[in-house]
């Protein structure tokens, strides 16, 4: 007998509440071919992460990139886009270091099955517009992946539960800070476009404000989420774990005993 025997399980109705949650981003005025790619979330962070954040951002990189270039230097349009690029960068970085010390200690503990999802999975094929949107795509189907890695070792004790809401928090934030970042660069490109040119300090001025924006969005992602590669042993006591609500977040959990191998813009909704 299996679990659906005894158990109502999702039929599709989670995605559809999912999708109909949301605005549809309108790119009627979007001329840009694309390429047509399959997407696959299984992870409920990773599903409402997607549907909330690509859709938008793909219209302001769109923004950015061809409509400011019509009316701005395209010397100021590639300092913002390096920005973003480096920012996208460093999160695929810190993705990529925590996946694989979660493999590292799913080995070191003899996990060789993931924890999978009853709810369907969120399958798709969208239109990739650009090389910086694909980088975002690739970036969420990495936190969709690290998800029931996360769980796993949540059912199996190598990490606590409050280690992976901390953890779930950390890359949660850094994914919506890149999306909440091309916004902000493409609201600053939109006042200045509109701004009087007569003497050019508005256009010196929001180059200004646009760089700070950068900065500031570095630093929010520059402590990275990576998982600890030492854990907590069962009599360990005194560990403290950031609150990811505020505070130091976006600090990595801090736990240590020995194992071997192993915005900022506010959001008015969270993830």
């Amino acid at each position: 007998m299996t679990s659906s025997q005894i158990v109502r399980i999702d039929q599709g109705g989670v995605n559809a509440r999912i999708i109909a949650r949301e605005t549809r981003t309108d790119f009627r005025r979007v001329e840009a071919a694309s390429i047509k790619m399959p997407v696959c979330f299984t992870s409920a962070e990773g599903k409402r992460t997607f549907v909330r954040r690509f859709g938008p951002l793909q219209l302001n990189m769109y923004f950015i990139s061809v409509i400011a270039r019509t009316q701005l230097e395209s010397a100021d349009v590639l300092k913002v886009e390096k920005a973003i690029r480096t920012q996208m960068d460093n999160v695929a970085h810190s993705m990529n270091k925590s996946l694989d010390a979660a493999e590292a200690l799913c080995q070191h503990h003899g996990v060789t099955q993931l924890a999978t999802y009853d709810t369907q999975a969120l399958e798709m094929e969208i239109g990739v517009i650009s090389s910086m949107t694909r980088r975002y795509l690739e970036i969420l189907l990495k936190l969709d992946q690290l998800m029931p890695m996360l769980q796993t070792l949540e059912i199996h004790d190598v990490l606590t539960l409050e280690d992976v809401v901390n953890q779930r928090a950390i890359l949660k934030r850094q994914v919506r800070n890149i999306a909440l970042s091309v916004r902000g660069f493409a609201n600053g490109l939109r006042r200045r476009m509109h701004a009087p040119d007569a003497s050019g300090v508005a256009r010196s001025e929001g180059q200004k404000t646009l760089m700070d924006h950068s900065q500031t969005m570095e630093q929010a992602d520059s402590g990275g989420a990576q998982l600890p590669e030492e854990l907590p042993g069962p009599d360990s006591q005194g560990d403290t774990h950031s609150d990811p609500s505020g505070g130091d977040g976006d600090a990595p959990v801090d736990m240590a005993v020995d194992v071997p191998g192993a915005e900022h813009q506010t959001d008015d909704r969270t993830d």
